[in-house]
């Protein structure tokens, strides 16, 4: 925003960048303003002006009267009269083009709410002024703070310490109407200084904070725009714009100002197509309004029963359109080359464009894929999580010994075969908690009797 080593005064010129006023940049500060007149040499019996502009922190600026006659540069910090104590300002516009500038904003200059200038601002004037302005960083943070504790549905965007310190001015956005009062006994205790709340727009906090629009420069607001007219939605219709709120917003939320810089400029071009429903009439047929370029001055056509767009100068159309009126019709819509150019591809019309296909025509080449994919994988061996840890071959494991260990045969089912002549375990202890199978039989019951045991078996005799 400024030059930060850029302050020359030799006495005769204003301080501000190195080339005394005709910084290439354009500006040093929030509207800042050239003062055209400064090198211009004026006449000894001259009384200068007693109005001058003071600006103070971001794009606040006021009129005040220079009552002691002091001679005043453009940058000098002054001290001037305030509602408590005194305030510290910069001299923003000095002389006669100050005049102007009370008529630009319906100013009188004999105004009698208009306060004084006590004085060109000390270097501890100053110095205390800059320690206040460190502060309100800190402030600020401590400012939202408290609000987000009493819930309040308000935007504390930026704060403003007046020169001595005995005031402090918190600007903020809101939707509707906020009730502050235990805001302010809250600050007033925690800043110990007189309390002002200030409601500002949304465009005005955007001016009061700047920053880069999505041109590449800084905002409007903050450098040049002082008035803010109201820009509508049919201010970007006008312009052909796509409606994509993101890009047709600035910073501050709101439709972009620059919107309204070019718009009777597009106002004056339109006024040169014809009507959307006005169609031309030709030998190959009936031709309807597409789509109009208003820079390049072209407007699309097209054929009824046909997709091609046809670019046609407007010059052409008005003529095509007398043509009409009078009764003629030409042959087609334009006599040069342009007039075969098509603006898309071109499309055999049909009646039904999704007639032909078929929902299902996509099946038989997906099992197709499927199939063939899990080819090549049984080819290249199957699954991969098969694949031998040690990365060698499986053929070189080594083989059991028939002779030993005999082969099972395996159930027919598939399951793995049980071991036979299996031991039991001495050293296996019983469940506890294991409950009884109701089916299962108990030992010897069912079972026919060994032979041994019947013959071993005594008669009964009776005595």
């Amino acid at each position: 925003m400024g030059c930060g080593s850029c302050g020359n005064n030799n006495g005769s010129h204003s301080p501000g960048c190195g080339n005394n006023g005709s910084c290439s940049t354009g500006s040093c500060n929030k509207l800042n303003v050239y003062n055209w007149l400064t090198d211009m040499v004026l006449p000894e019996d001259y009384k200068p002006f007693n109005i001058v502009e003071v600006r103070f922190k971001g794009s606040k600026k006021q009129f005040y009267k220079n009552v002691n006659n002091l001679e005043l540069f453009t940058g000098d910090k002054v001290i001037v009269d305030s509602d408590i104590g005194y305030d510290v300002g910069e001299i923003s516009l000095a002389g006669e083009l100050v005049k102007l500038h009370l008529k630009k904003y319906g100013v009188e200059e004999d105004n009698s709410e208009m306060r004084n200038i006590r004085s060109i601002a000390t270097e501890e004037q100053v110095k205390k002024y800059q320690e206040y302005k460190d502060k309100e960083q800190k402030t600020l943070e401590e400012a939202r703070t408290i609000a987000l504790q009493l819930r309040l549905k308000m935007k504390i965007s930026d704060i403003e310490f007046q020169g001595d310190g005995k005031k402090v001015t918190f600007y903020y956005t809101s939707e509707g109407r906020v009730d502050f009062r235990e805001l302010i006994r809250r600050y007033a205790s925690s800043f110990k200084s007189r309390i002002q709340m200030l409601q500002v727009s949304y465009r005005e906090e955007a001016s009061r904070l700047g920053g880069i629009g999505s041109c590449g420069r800084e905002l409007c607001c903050s450098t040049w725009l002082t008035d803010y007219k109201v820009v509508s939605m049919g201010a970007a219709k006008t312009q052909n714009l796509s409606i994509n709120m993101l890009k047709l917003s600035g910073q501050c939320g709101r439709l972009k100002c620059c919107l309204n810089y070019e718009l009777e400029t597009y106002h004056e071009a339109l006024n040169q197509f014809p009507n959307e429903k006005v169609r031309l009439k030709t030998e190959s047929g009936l031709a309807s309004l597409r789509k109009i370029d208003i820079l390049k001055g072209t407007a699309w056509y097209c054929y009824e029963k046909s997709f091609d767009w046809i670019p046609v100068d407007i010059k052409r159309v008005n003529e095509i359109i007398a043509l009409n009126k009078a009764g003629k019709t030409p042959a087609t819509l334009s006599d040069t080359a342009l007039g075969a150019e098509v603006a898309f591809k071109t499309l055999e019309y049909k009646d039904d464009l999704l007639g032909d296909t078929d929902l299902t025509r996509m099946d038989e080449k997906n099992k197709k894929s499927r199939g063939k994919g899990a080819n090549t994988r049984n080819k290249k061996g199957g699954n991969r999580n098969t694949t031998n840890k040690n990365n060698g071959p499986r053929n070189d494991r080594p083989k059991r010994n028939d002779s030993k260990t005999p082969l099972r045969d395996k159930p027919a089912d598939g399951s793995s075969p049980k071991p036979t002549n299996r031991k039991p375990n001495p050293n296996r202890k019983p469940n506890p908690n294991r409950k009884p199978n109701p089916n299962r039989k108990p030992k010897g019951e069912g079972k026919p009797a060994d032979k041994k045991s019947s013959d071993n078996k005594k008669p009964d005799t009776k005595e």
